[in-house]
């Protein structure tokens, strides 16, 4: 039997190389956390996830002492199984970041290394429906840029073929949103996408009364309105306007996503594959999803969710949020507004380890007896 004997443990941090500010925090370091599995036969996968600048080294931690010594001897081509023993040993941090962080950096790795033995790509691995996916932009669209750089930002995009912009709301005045929201249609036109995103600001009452203003803008979704545990308040707004409610990237277990389904509290499901714990969580939720026909617009990691949205049936769009170019040797291929996954085996991402090594702030290795 294959088994796994080694795996390295290491964090690097990614700055972002534009200022990136919404309603409730500035984005100014990426902690990201890889993990590469070694395995009997000479195979090797890497995986990684992130925090916004905070709580990287307790994901390394969690690693180090608890799941990759619990990986040593185990067969790495029983993807579910170990992620569900993964889940199990850490049952008293679960659901939350923390451990979703640290399940999804491993499982990313074991995704990889079982692609890379097969010799498929992870989209065609995973369910291969589609060989593009169209992008929207968010890196222009930050609540601390004046109106005229959205504006830019936007015609920009919109001249290189993608299909949609994300804006950032939540200054203080409805006013003031709807200002740079027309200001941005006014230049984009009808057939342009255009979202938004409040990051959690908002009380109830503000956004029902902030969502007319959406609608006369023809604004495609409300990203995060509220507070992400509030399953029931994001109900209400969703009986209150005809804009559809987005949620996802703070939510951190299946059944989570189960309940808001349910309640019929979003319209559109922003998995992160990092927050839930990695690429088997991710294709849970998006099946659910499409079992309820709604769509899936995965939040951030536009390199890892590139192969994911083009695994599954019900996924329209990709964000649009370079993360990986300094760490990479080679970006994702973009075509016309259009991302196109490689068909490289794995994950489809070529690393630049000279660049990681030369960033790292912390590393492990760990072996049988270690």
């Amino acid at each position: 039997m294959t088994k796994i004997i080694r795996i390295e443990l290491q964090m690097i941090d990614l700055v972002p190389k534009v200022k990136r500010v919404d309603a409730i925090q500035s984005f100014v370091s990426q902690e990201t956390p890889m993990v590469t599995i070694y395995d009997s036969d000479g195979a090797v996968g890497t995986g990684y996830s992130y925090t916004i600048g905070t709580g990287g080294p307790s994901v390394m931690a969690l690693l180090e002492h608890t799941l990759a010594p619990a990986l040593i001897g185990r067969d790495p081509d029983r993807i579910n199984g170990i992620w569900r023993d993964l889940r199990r040993m850490t049952n008293a941090t679960a659901v939350g970041a923390i451990t979703s962080l640290a399940l999804a950096a491993v499982d990313t790795a074991l995704w990889d290394l079982k692609c890379k033995k097969a010799g498929l790509p992870l989209w065609k691995a995973a369910g291969g429906s589609r060989d593009r996916v169209p992008l929207y932009t968010t890196e222009g669209g930050w609540l601390h840029l004046e109106t005229q750089a959205l504006v830019d930002d936007a015609l920009e995009m919109q001249a290189k073929g993608f299909k949609g912009s994300k804006i950032k709301i939540g200054r203080d005045h409805v006013s003031e949103d709807a200002a740079r929201l027309g200001a941005v249609r006014s230049a984009v036109g009808d057939g342009y996408e255009i979202m938004t995103d409040a990051n959690q600001s908002f009380t109830l009452s503000e956004a029902i009364r902030r969502a007319p203003m959406l609608e006369e803008h023809g604004i495609g979704w409300f990203e995060e309105p509220l507070p992400a545990d509030d399953v029931a308040s994001h109900a209400a707004l969703a009986r209150h306007t005809s804009v559809p409610i987005a949620v996802g990237e703070s939510m951190y277990s299946l059944s989570q996503f189960k309940d808001y389904l349910h309640a019929g509290a979003a319209s559109i499901v922003q998995v992160d594959v990092a927050r839930v714990g990695g690429i088997t969580p991710w294709l849970k939720v998006a099946h659910l999803a499409e079992a309820f026909n709604i769509m899936v617009c995965p939040h951030f990691l536009m390199e890892l969710h590139l192969p994911l949205v083009c695994a599954v049936s019900n996924a329209k769009w990709l964000e649009y949020i370079p993360q990986l170019d300094s760490v990479t040797t080679q970006a994702m291929q973009i075509s016309d507004g259009y991302a196109v996954p490689s068909d490289e085996p794995g994950l489809g991402i070529r690393w630049d380890h000279e660049a990681i090594a030369h960033k790292s702030l912390m590393s492990k290795t760990i072996t049988e007896g270690s």
